[in-house]
């Protein structure tokens, strides 16, 4: 039998170094790998960018160190940078278990024969839930409720008609983007009770949910109680939601965005919410993370928010690390990758599996 595989598993406090061990071994088996292990201070510590990648954890130093000798990195954050790469000749297979690899130099990485994967829709049913969660609770002002009954409060007043919340049956909630989060989203929605109208220009009408209908942003708009964001950001879709488009939509409507902060201006959200236009937002990701302390989000009326924590389940991490691990195991086999970001320039098969 061949020697096994020099591996790093470079999990931090999301994604384990458990889990990661334990997809890998149930992969390819215990004896297919040598595993060396990095563990990571994300989320105690937060990510940001190394050289010259961006949302990384730790440091090239501590990665060069643990790389020595290793052919395969299963990992969340590491940085593969230039340097990192140039250190480490040894590296074949960097498998990023995040929907992007923005850890990843991927350009450097063609260029020194390093295959470059990762795991798209990892957190898809995750976020779905997160956002109707957020939705749910927006409309039903279950927030301030419960702030109410920590302080010791029994306050009936939200049975007065100008304070009572919103439904989602017999409401009609617009999707702007129809991918992994937005089909989930729709399919939620439609089981609840409510018409869902979808803006995607790349949606395929026949994959949508049955009684889901498409529909141009504007038209979206002016017809939603609710409009949730799904978009992905690109130079077509930044600032996509500004002043204009929510005062399009009708007056106490609810906006809520766990997609991506840059599609939206915050700014003139708060000021909808501020004017009573809009009767709430619920929020998970923001143009400035964390918020500064003279954000105009602060103090605005009818928020729920989080921190960006729409992809945290247990259920995600586990994905994730059956995902590099199956990603590992199809270059162990000698197969291509199933998500591919970056692949070697060369074809020179010593560098595209295991010579097992």
């Amino acid at each position: 039998m061949s020697e096994p595989i020099p591996v790093l598993v470079a999990g931090d406090h999301f994604v384990l170094n458990r889990l990661l061990v334990e997809a890998l071994h149930d992969a390819g088996g215990p004896a297919a790998w040598r595993v060396r292990e990095l563990e990571l201070p994300w989320p105690h510590v937060p990510f940001g960018p190394v050289a010259e990648v961006r949302e990384a954890s730790g440091s090239e130093e501590q990665l060069i160190e643990a790389l020595a000798g290793v052919r395969v990195c299963l990992t969340q954050m590491a940085p593969l940078t230039r340097r990192v790469l140039e250190a480490c000749p040894d590296l074949e297979l960097f498998a990023v278990c995040r929907g992007g690899p923005v850890n990843a130099n991927l350009a450097a990485a063609a260029e020194h024969g390093v295959t470059v994967t990762f795991a798209p829709g990892r957190n898809a049913a995750s976020t779905a839930e997160h956002t109707v969660a957020l939705m749910l609770a927006a409309m039903r002002r279950i927030p301030p409720a419960h702030e109410s009954m920590l302080a010791g409060r029994w306050e009936g007043g939200g049975y007065a008609y100008e304070a009572a919340g919103l439904e989602l049956a017999g409401s009609t909630v617009g999707l702007v983007g129809a991918g992994a989060v937005g089909g989930r989203v729709a399919a939620v929605l439609v089981a609840l009770g409510a018409r869902v109208l979808v803006a995607d220009p790349y949606a395929d009408p026949a994959a949508l949910p049955a009684g889901v209908r498409l529909v141009g942003l504007p038209e979206l708009l002016a017809s939603s109680t609710v409009v949730s964001l799904h978009a992905r950001l690109t130079p077509e879709t930044a600032g996509l939601i500004g002043a204009a488009e929510l005062a399009a939509m009708p007056r106490g409507s609810v906006l809520v965005n766990c997609a991506r902060g840059g599609l939206l201006d915050y700014a003139a959200l708060a000021a909808a919410l501020r004017e009573g236009h809009l009767f709430a937002a619920g929020l998970d990701v923001y143009d400035a993370e964390p918020l500064p302390p003279d954000h105009p989000l602060h103090g605005a009326p009818g928020l729920v928010m989080t921190p960006h924590l729409a992809g945290a389940s247990r259920a995600v991490a586990e994905r994730a690390a059956r995902m590099v691990a199956a990603e590992a195991l199809r270059w162990l086999n000698g197969e291509p990758p199933l998500h591919a970001a970056a692949l070697p320039r060369s074809s020179d098969p010593g560098r595209a599996g295991a010579d097992r």
